[in-house]
This record gives structure tokens, C-alpha cells and sequence, in this order.
């Protein structure tokens, strides 16, 4: 018991694991991280891993919601900055969209959402928290933008899931390296949807 406290107490801080499991997905792919590769890259056995994230399922769902807070804080910095409603709209889109095929972000959760028909309810709450985030902040932004004049009147909440459908069906595409959908196409898909429901950018709405 004494050598188990030691382990322990001795153990890295949880950010450092979840941020080594982020690593490995994006250096070897999902299907590289064990509990026993991740121990021996932190410096833990599995079983001390296990003792701190009880399976590898939760372990995934820690690891994808450090990497939601940490794009939270990137996502709340650009829509709170100083430029036209439709510049930040944009600067969203692209936060949005895997960077390429395998991104880890998008890997990791790809993988939680495989893993989501037998989670239970807690797990659920929380997936739908990472969700509502994004949702918020877009619905917040399309108000925005409507009440001073940028866009075209639109139900914010409506269009919201609109878009959102479209960036993950998008986003799969993107992440799973789908021939024929490339980043640079489907931002231009997006923008020229967001056109056609908010009225071009520097345009009046007639």
C-alpha cells in the first residue's frame, strides 16, 4: 500500500495525461493509444491509469473535453474580438473544420460519438455540454449579427442547427480523408451557404 501511495503521489498532473493522449492520437492514431502505450509515456502503469480514469472510454471523454476547453477558449477569442459579425462567423467555420484527414480533435471525437450509443446518462449530459457550447455561441453570433444589421432577419436558434449539421457532416468527410472533399471545398460549400441564408457580406438584404 505504501508503494502504491508513492506511485501516486508521484503520478503527473491530469492535464499532462490528458494532454499526452492527445499526442498520441495525433502522432500514431487512435488506434495506438492503450492504456499501457500512455502509461509508459507518462510514466504510470495501466493500472494506475485505470485507477484515475476507470476505462479507457472515460478516458476518451476527459481527454475530448481538455481539448473542447482549450478550443473554447480559442473559439471565445475570436468571437469576442472586435470585427464584423460575418468575419468572426467565418473565423467560427474555420475553428469548426478539421484541419485535414485524422485530425485528433475530430479522430477523438468520432470516436466518443462510436462510443455514445451505450453511454449512459451522465456520459450523455456531457456530450450534449461540448455540443450546447458551440451551439450558444453561434446562435449568440447570428443574433448578433442580425440585430445590427448584418444579416438578413433569420431565426438564430433555427439556423444555428442548420449550420452545425452541415459543419459535422462536412467535418466527417474532412476527418475520415472522403476523396473529393478537401478543406478549402468544404469552407467554400459553407460559405456560399451562409451567403445564400444571411445575405452576402457588405450587401443590403433586398
Amino acid at each position: 500500500m505504501a508503494g502504491a501511495g508513492r506511485a501516486r503521489k508521484n503520478a503527473p498532473p491530469r492535464e499532462e495525461v490528458l494532454a499526452a493522449a492527445m499526442d498520441m492520437i495525433a502522432e500514431r492514431g487512435l488506434e495506438k493509444l492503450t492504456m499501457a502505450a500512455l502509461g509508459r509515456e507518462v510514466g504510470m502503469s495501466s493500472g494506475h491509469l485505470l485507477y484515475y480514469f476507470h476505462s479507457k472510454d472515460e478516458l476518451l471523454l476527459q481527454t475530448l473535453e481538455w481539448s473542447e476547453g482549450r478550443l473554447g477558449i480559442e473559439r471565445g477569442r475570436l468571437l469576442t474580438r472586435t470585427a464584423p459579425a460575418r468575419e468572426r462567423l467565418d473565423a467560427y467555420v474555420d475553428l469548426y473544420v478539421p484541419d485535414g484527414h485524422r485530425d485528433p480533435h475530430w479522430t477523438l471525437w468520432l470516436e466518443v460519438w462510436n462510443h455514445s450509443q451505450n453511454a449512459d446518462e451522465q456520459g450523455r449530459e456531457r456530450q450534449a455540454a461540448i455540443e450546447g457550447a458551440w451551439h450558444r455561441d453561434l446562435v449568440a453570433l447570428l443574433a448578433e449579427g442580425v440585430s445590427r444589421g448584418e444579416f438578413r432577419p433569420v431565426d438564430p436558434d433555427r439556423l444555428a442547427a442548420r449550420v452545425r449539421a452541415l459543419l459535422d457532416g462536412f467535418s466527417i468527410h474532412v476527418a475520415i480523408g472522403l476523396r473529393g472533399t478537401d478543406r478549402g471545398q468544404i469552407l467554400g460549400h459553407v460559405r456560399e451557404f451562409l451567403d445564400e441564408s444571411l445575405g452576402r457580406p457588405g450587401l443590403a438584404d433586398t
